[in-house]
């Protein structure tokens, strides 16, 4: 096959199921049938006076993260906040928390979220912000004891509910994305304490925004240090959940997927749990 032909067989919806096709092999038929349905949504009740609905494999992702001795928590890619919500409801009653969201109109919708979903008490104790997550750690390093970063990245589950997106689609989105996702975590890395965690998270399939990133901070970073990505036991007393009670996930080399042909129906959701040694 020519070069060029295989280039344009690489676009639109037949290079979006060839490309993962040679990911998945014979799962990709059954996969890609779960990301066209309705996500595991689970009912989010912080204290306010709406509830909240999000996947339940990003409540699974967020309660990773140990907050038990954290005073000073960041959230850097917040909205639409379903992941603040979870870390406000259970961090300890000293700690703060900072929400970041680059976009503006994103921002807002954080604000009305966290508005109407949190208790008073809870609400003052987060502060939201607008800036680029991938600049932040040149006016502040060292300075928070647990950071959560769920990355902008391909979501593949709305490029199959969009037409539009996967006649558009190309594997240089996911190279182009990684790019953008090493920004944030090397970041974010730079604000985490040491002895503090880190939770990395996306909602895309590919090795490529997942793995291979961690595997680069691990790398490039000495005092990173991968754990084990098992719901952080400070945060069962306030949330009254159980790893029986959220859906499975499949271990990868540098953490966890949770996807939903096997996981009915969240996801799909990658996240991996990184401590920065003292």
């Amino acid at each position: 096959m020519k070069q060029s032909q295989k280039k344009q067989k690489c676009f639109g919806e037949a290079g979006f199921n060839q490309y993962y096709t040679e990911l998945f092999g014979s799962r990709w038929t059954d996969l890609k049938a779960a990301l066209q349905t309705e996500p595991d949504y689970l009912t989010w009740k912080a204290g306010g006076e709406e509830p909240y609905y999000l996947d339940s494999g990003s409540v699974r992702a967020a309660l990773t993260l140990p907050l038990k001795n954290a005073r000073h928590i960041l959230d850097l890619c917040a909205a639409p906040g379903g992941k603040t919500l979870v870390l406000a409801s259970c961090m300890n009653e000293k700690a703060d928390l900072l929400s970041n969201e680059r976009s503006p109109e994103r921002k807002n919708r954080l604000v009305k979220v966290c508005d109407s979903c949190l208790p008073e008490e809870k609400r003052a104790r987060v502060t939201i912000t607008c800036h680029d997550g991938a600049k932040m750690c040149l006016s502040q390093q060292d300075c928070f004891d647990a950071i959560l970063l769920d990355a902008p990245c391909s979501s593949e589950r709305h490029v199959l509910a969009d037409p539009k997106y996967l006649a558009e689609w190309s594997p240089s989105r996911i190279k182009t994305l990684s790019v953008a996702q090493w920004a944030l975590l090397s970041s974010a890395w730079r604000m985490l304490s040491p002895g503090g965690y880190l939770v990395y998270s996306t909602c895309a399939l590919s090795p490529e925004e997942n793995d291979g990133l961690l595997l680069r901070l691990v790398k490039k970073f000495k005092d990173a240090e991968i754990c084990p990505p098992e719901i952080s036991s400070d945060c069962s007393p306030w949330t009254g959940l159980s790893p029986d009670s959220l859906p499975p996930y499949e271990k990868t080399e540098c953490g966890a997927h949770i996807l939903p042909d096997v996981s009915g129906g969240a996801g799909p959701l990658y996240f991996s749990l990184v401590r920065k040694i003292q």
